[in-house]
């Protein structure tokens, strides 16, 4: 596989919901994993998958980062708080949400991405912004 096929693989992962995806071509096989950010405490930096659920799994309670995760936005677009225009947001402050329900929606260059859970939880803050602009690592929600 040469380089300018991984390069378009990474890039679509990134601009993606996908959290993983692995290629197969003749004998090499390309694995490519993003970032969970969007499931990072605040301040609190996960390289991988194997990380965060090692962090997720943890019951030292070490840190007070480990009451909350923050949701962040993992790409650039307009973020869409609720399915359709005229119907009720995803979730509200105060909100029991479970690991994988949709929070967000973010449109970016007319895909749009799903926002989940990353895990469950109670949403204890959601950013004002609706059908406005985000930047990628914008806090969009936390959960506890």
């Amino acid at each position: 596989m040469d380089l300018s096929k991984i390069k378009t693989l990474i890039d679509f992962v990134g601009r993606s919901n996908i959290n993983e995806l692995t290629v197969t071509e003749k004998d090499v096989t390309v694995r490519i994993f993003q970032g969970q950010e969007a499931a990072s405490g605040p301040r609190q930096k996960v390289g991988s998958t194997i990380s965060l659920a090692q962090d997720a799994g943890s019951d030292t309670p070490s840190r007070p980062e480990k009451a909350s995760y923050a949701v962040k936005a993992p790409v650039f677009g307009v973020l869409h708080r609720t399915p359709a225009p005229g119907e009720p947001p995803f979730v509200a402050i105060g909100d029991e949400v479970e690991e994988g329900q949709t929070l967000f929606i973010i449109e970016a260059m007319k895909v749009f991405n799903k926002i989940a859970a990353p895990r469950s939880g109670r949403i204890t803050h959601l950013t004002e912004i609706d059908d406005g602009e985000v930047e990628t690592g914008d806090l969009l929600a936390e959960i506890a």
